[in-house]
């Protein structure tokens, strides 16, 4: 707030600590916060709470998992039920996705992260939980595909995350209907991903060379 962001987001994907409270896979606790779902979705929710009793009036989203993608992991029925809790109590939107770094690099799942558009079912399951705004992710480079995501109510906004990496002006040629001048990031490449999971600073292929490599001498 101080910083002058119009709302903060909550982490609650991608296997980090919320994550683990929910899926069946890591949560092997035996008291009021383990065992059935009802208890598992505690802590976010307690979490949830203090966040908002802190900040007062300032919009709190969440980064939701829907599946692990796992076969004893966290699945979209139960993951439903986490999303109708944080409906509940206040939450301004939910950012959908799928998968944990226990799962991004298995065979299946890489296969899946190359289609356009892997993420956006599990976006629309979410949505007919709950009335709150849900964002659909993963692999939407063009405003044709985010638009038509939109158009048929599979979600209510579009996250960009990749493809603003690759293009930080995708929103202004979007809306100069300028879409052949976007770099489009190629459902095909995972190599920021992979740079980030060996520890190494992340770039774009596709960025020109002198932006490459002012990012590597930064950390030389």
């Amino acid at each position: 707030m101080q910083a002058g962001f119009d709302l903060v987001e909550l982490h609650g994907g991608t296997g980090y600590l919320l994550a683990q409270f929910v899926s069946p896979r890591t949560n092997k606790r035996r008291d009021s916060h383990g065992g059935p779902i009802e208890n598992r979705i505690r802590f976010p929710l307690e979490v949830l709470k203090e966040v908002k009793d802190t900040v007062g009036d300032f919009p709190v989203g969440y980064r939701f998992l829907a599946d692990e993608w796992l076969p004893d992991g966290l699945k979209v029925p139960e993951a439903s039920i986490l999303a109708r809790g944080l409906a509940n109590n206040g939450i301004a939107y939910l950012s959908t996705m799928g998968g944990t770094y226990e799962s991004f690099f298995l065979p299946e799942v890489i296969e899946k992260s190359k289609k356009p558009g892997y993420m956006v079912s599990l976006a629309a399951s979410v949505k007919s939980q709950v009335k709150v705004p849900i964002i659909a992710a993963g692999r939407l480079s063009t405003p044709k595909r985010a638009e038509s995501i939109l158009e048929g109510k599979q979600a209510d906004l579009i996250g960009l995350a990749r493809p603003l990496w690759v293009d930080p002006d995708w929103v202004r040629k979007a809306r100069r209907g300028e879409d052949g001048r976007i770099l489009k990031c190629s459902p095909k490449c995972n190599a920021c991903m992979e740079l980030v999971m060996r520890g190494q600073p992340a770039f774009c292929p596709r960025w020109k060379k002198e932006r490459r490599d002012a990012l590597k001498e930064m950390f030389q």
